[in-house]
């Protein structure tokens, strides 16, 4: 778990906690929101019926995804419903309303980011150190948790979102085969991310999204 971890001070571990549970009751929610929303754009009407059009958390919130989230800085919420036959064009339907959900992290991620800079460069000569110090770690664990979140869900794996964008690229037959062997592939990756095979590749791949985020959030202040 990730609070046993060496180094890790009472400070970061609240700070983090603190991240954790805004993403849980904010970010989470705008996820499955953005899901949802477009879907309803483009013609599927299921969300909204299923009453998850909404930023409610309590409509979004899985509990179990939820204590994982806090145990292991991976989670997940429940999923909104989505028929793809009500799109005109199924396939492009389908991967514009699972790139949404990601792409809302990408953007909480930057927002913060941009937030974070603002502090450092203008709360430096007005807010006590300890207090932005307190403020800058919690801005910190928040930007690297969405863009964790947004490169987990981006994976071509069942059955996170880039899964629903790879079939879009998908042949026809291929697709057929995908999700045939779909339910195994689960397995497989729940393995993986248990037994941390998967660690090495997210963490670079969400070392390389950060770097992008913290360049574009600085371009406003010349940093």
């Amino acid at each position: 778990m990730w609070f046993l971890q060496d180094g890790m001070t009472l400070q970061k571990a609240i700070m983090n906690i603190l991240a954790i549970l805004i993403t849980i009751f904010v970010v989470m929610p705008i996820h499955e929101w953005a899901h949802g929303f477009v879907a309803y754009k483009f013609g599927d009407n299921t969300a909204k019926y299923s009453g998850r059009l909404t930023l409610n958390p309590l409509a979004h919130i899985d509990p179990l995804g939820a204590a994982a989230m806090i145990l292991f800085r991976f989670g997940w919420a429940k999923p909104v419903p989505v028929d793809a036959r009500n799109f005109k064009n199924p396939k492009v339907g389908m991967a514009l309303t699972a790139l949404a959900g990601p792409m809302s992290n990408i953007i909480a991620a930057l927002i913060a980011a941009i937030g974070l800079n603002s502090l450092i460069y203008f709360g430096r000569s007005t807010i006590p150190y300890d207090a932005l110090s307190y403020i800058i770690s919690f801005m910190y664990s928040f930007v690297k948790i969405n863009i964790g979140l947004a490169v987990f869900n981006l994976l071509p794996l069942p059955p996170l979102d880039g899964s629903k964008i790879l079939a879009a690229f998908l042949p026809n037959k291929f697709l057929f085969k995908y999700y045939q062997y779909e339910r195994y592939i689960i397995f497989a990756v729940f393995f993986l991310l248990f037994t941390n095979i998967l660690l090495i590749p997210l963490i670079l791949l969400q070392n390389l999204v950060l770097s992008g985020i913290i360049w574009l959030a600085a371009l406003p202040f010349g940093i």
